[in-house]
């Protein structure tokens, strides 16, 4: 029989790459971890990871593991939920949210849930994807609001895992610049249009993406700033700063001054979605994905 402590200990030394930062994370000594893992590997007859001087990376039967290490500890936290709500009738639901889609859909669709499930306590977590979805899989966040570009979803599925996702809306970003600008008046703008023009980057993660962009555009953006809040990003492109690239349902509130233009076709755009474990019948949680979604919809009709 597979020790679920032993699942626990894989799951920490291929979130942390090393024995040493693993050990540190569950207050044990890196011996111990080590001799976890190879009684695992024992149990198992087979490698779960490959060691080497500069840490540990998982093997294919490693990744499987820790997919069911993520279910075991998903089950584990519901079925205590599940148990702490015996007595009181309530039920605990926490919710992951970036920070633009958080504001435009979750609050009214958070106060249906409530009228409807009066007795549920909820907590609201505030975090990017790569940090959130992870902790759906986990089981610490029961859903999570969550975004990926043109890629996969960041730190999501997994071997072995459960996450399913509920696309809710496609959000097109969009070239900020100031009213003023030759461009401001145009129906659309190709990138290259662009191409002198200074950026200034309300998402860190925005830079790779405009990078991408560009390069099939032809140039290689001028990053004069750098900041993690889009209305901030805004705000210096109305002080003259540069040009932004900003998802839709980040332009408001409006900035005076301001003008905001599509992008031609192939248009860099944010998938927004929700995520949560799958197969589970929980009536709360599948509740607020559905209001998640007639939210997106009166946006998309807007």
């Amino acid at each position: 029989m597979i020790d679920v402590q032993r699942l626990r200990v894989l799951r920490a030394v291929a979130e942390h790459g090393s024995f040493n930062r693993a050990a540190a994370a569950l207050r044990l000594t890196p011996s111990a971890v080590s001799q976890q893992v190879a009684s695992l590997e024992r149990t198992l007859g087979a490698q779960v990871v490959a060691r080497s001087t500069r840490g540990v990376t998982l093997t294919p039967a490693g990744r499987i593991m820790v997919g069911a290490a993520e279910s075991v500890a998903a089950e584990l936290e519901l079925a205590r939920q599940r148990v702490a709500s015996l007595d009181t009738g309530v039920t605990q639901l926490t919710v992951a949210t970036f920070t633009s889609g958080g504001r435009l859909l979750l609050p009214a669709a958070l106060t249906r849930l409530m009228a409807a499930h009066p007795r549920t306590v909820l907590h609201v977590r505030e975090g990017e994807p790569e940090d959130t979805l992870p902790l759906v899989r986990q089981g610490a966040v029961d859903l999570a609001l969550a975004y990926h570009f043109d890629g996969p979803l960041p730190g999501g599925r997994g071997p072995g895992s459960t996450l399913e996702w509920t696309p809710l809306l496609e959000d097109p970003l969009h070239v900020v610049l100031p009213q003023g600008h030759r461009l401001a008046g145009r129906d659309a703008l190709d990138l290259a249009d662009v191409a002198a023009e200074p950026w200034v980057l309300g998402c860190l993660k925005t830079e790779a993406y405009l990078r991408r962009f560009a390069e099939r555009a032809g140039f290689d953006p001028e990053i004069r700033g750098t900041t993690t809040d889009y209305f901030f990003a805004r705000s210096l492109v109305a002080a003259g700063l540069g040009i932004s690239l900003i998802p839709s349902i980040a332009l408001a509130p409006g900035i005076p001054g301001l003008s905001s233009v599509p992008i031609t076709s192939p248009a860099p755009v944010r998938h927004i979605g929700v995520a949560a474990i799958g197969g589970r019948d929980r009536p709360h949680v599948t509740m607020l994905v559905h209001a998640l979604r007639e939210q997106a919809k009166l946006h998309d009709g807007q």
